[in-house]
């Protein structure tokens, strides 16, 4: 068709080399503007400049925009919501050649005089010809260039059923373009009387293992959350280091059972969640002096697949009172040896409970000036903040320690899983006979993508309002950070990603498999939609 702008590998290929052009790292300028610039290309198409109250943008924070595009079929409430993110991870990692970082033609040509410095397998893909290399290329561009181009022919060939392209920013960080997206979704399922039938996201295909060749694609996402932990201990010169406790010490023993601790993992369809790693451990010492460092504080990062934020609460405090039993056990045998009188036992806090003691001992007013003093500081982000409003408010609540505080630091992904959903098991089957039939490609399921996507927004699922033990816990909670669990819990839809295959995603040679991206997906993509199309005409006739 002569008037369909981005219907062949050439103009695909051509679309996805200018959204990667349009640079988007996260919290950039950027960013901030490539909603724009997307929300200008689709207003190029036929459908969108009669229909252009179907586009709008929704804030979602520090100037940056998620996008909405709605093709409505009259008359059609089945709708497919394709979800995408636009912004990328930073490049310094493509040294001198970070200029051309996102201008995958001239990139892939440059690196072509420099195998010497690649890796073997990233050498070969590169010298086979059938890999495009650039900055987002295939995290995930390339998944929002396969919608445009889905909704374009979708218009123009008139499908009857509608789809709604959502594409957000901050993916990579927070989420904040999802979480900013969710109430929107609602708003927009009951202004134009949709009825949301599945929730595909196009995420790139991931290796399960370094060379690993399988093209997969997910019927859900793993969840991520992170528990944290204020160590507070007693303070005293250096040359007195009985008189005190460091929070490093105190902090050694909790890390050591966090570490790679089997508690938190989970299994579930035959896959099992990545056991926990810490993410930061630090004191919160400013400078060198020779005081002994009392604060500290650390974050682990914990994956999920059917827990709630009140499971691993509970988890992680069974998990910090051994450790307190332990370092308590060390400490007091080291003061025996020593002959000094301990200067107390480490016991373990909640954050609910220090905010609470905080309240009855300060006043309301006074710990809401504490956290709006940590909140307005510029320069730290909300896990900063997090752990700054714990501290301050334990400088003022001396009499609870020396102790381990524990909270909830953003962000949370719920793990969302609709393996089990009729409507995915036959999309699923239909995929994988695609593959076969049109390109001889196996098409590999695995229940829980491993990438971590917003889809963690959509499908929510807590009959015990587990989440409430996240919101109680997170001291940044409703002031610089939330998540519309209510709105999310409304948008239950079972969830797919179907996306191009690619390679080392936020390295400098991350690279997009050329076939899959422009000749595999489109029609994979094209059938599995038409396919929902089929269903909707049956049960209307049943």
């Amino acid at each position: 068709m002569s008037n369909v702008k981005w219907g062949t590998p050439e103009s695909l290929r051509a679309l996805l080399c200018e959204l990667v052009s349009w640079q988007s790292r996260t919290l950039t300028e950027g960013e901030c503007e490539f909603a724009y610039n997307v929300k200008a290309k689709l207003m190029e198409l036929d459908y969108f400049k009669e229909n252009p109250s179907h586009i709008a943008l929704h804030d979602a924070g520090l100037g940056r925009h998620a996008v909405t595009a709605l093709y409505k079929k009259p008359e059609v409430e089945d709708t497919i919501v394709l979800i995408s993110h636009f912004d990328t991870v930073h490049t310094e990692e493509y040294g001198d050649l970070e200029p051309l970082a996102f201008q995958p033609e001239e990139l892939t040509k440059i690196l072509k005089t420099r195998l010497h410095e690649l890796p073997k397998e990233a050498r070969i893909d590169l010298e086979s010809g059938q890999y495009l290399f650039g900055r987002g290329t295939m995290d995930m561009k390339m998944g929002l260039a396969l919608q445009m181009a889905l909704i374009e022919k979708a218009s123009i060939e008139n499908w009857p059923i509608n789809l709604l392209l959502v594409t957000v920013p901050d993916e990579e960080v927070n989420s904040a373009g999802m979480r900013a997206a969710v109430p929107e979704l609602v708003r927009l399922r009951d202004e134009h009387q949709l009825t949301y039938k599945l929730f595909l996201n196009s995420e790139p295909s991931f290796s399960q293992e370094p060379g690993d060749p399988n093209y997969y694609i997910y019927s859900g996402t793993i969840g991520k959350i992170m528990p944290a932990v204020l160590f507070y201990g007693k303070e005293t010169h250096v040359g007195e280091p009985m008189s005190g406790m460091t929070a490093n010490f105190m902090a050694s023993f909790l890390t050591q059972q966090m570490e790679w601790n089997p508690l938190f993992r989970e299994s579930d369809l035959g896959e099992s969640t990545p056991l926990p790693v810490s993410l930061q451990q630090k004191d919160l010492k400013m400078e060198y002096s020779t005081q002994t460092p009392y604060r500290a504080a650390a974050l682990y990062n914990v994956f999920l697949f059917k827990r709630s934020a009140a499971e691993v609460m509970d988890i992680f405090t069974e998990v910090a009172k051994k450790a307190a039993e332990a370092c308590n056990t060390a400490y007091l045998n080291i003061c025996k040896s020593e002959g000094v009188k301990p200067v107390g036992q480490v016991n373990v806090l909640l954050y609910e409970e220090l905010l609470q003691h905080a309240k009855e001992k300060l006043g309301a007013e006074a710990v809401a000036k504490i956290k709006s003093k940590a909140l307005e500081n510029p320069n730290w982000d909300d896990r900063e903040k997090s752990i700054r409003i714990v501290d301050s408010l334990m400088i003022q609540c001396q009499e609870l320690g020396p102790t381990m505080v524990l909270l909830y630091a953003p962000p949370y992904y719920p793990a969302v899983n609709t393996s089990n959903d009729p409507l995915v098991i036959e999309a699923i089957e239909l995929m994988k006979k695609t593959g076969i039939e049109e390109f001889n490609l196996k098409v590999n399921q695995i229940h829980y993508f491993n990438g971590i996507c917003d889809l963690s927004y959509v499908s929510y699922k807590d009959e015990n309002d587990g989440w409430t033990a996240f919101e109680r816990n997170t001291p940044v909670w409703g002031d610089t950070y939330s998540i519309p669990f209510t709105e999310m819990q409304q948008l239950q839809a079972p969830v797919l990603n179907v996306g191009p295959f690619g390679k080392d995603a936020h390295k400098r040679t991350e690279r997009l498999h050329i076939e899959s991206a422009f000749v595999q997906l489109p029609i994979m993509l094209e059938t599995l939609i038409h396919s929902m199309v089929s269903d909707t005409k049956e049960r209307q006739m049943s």
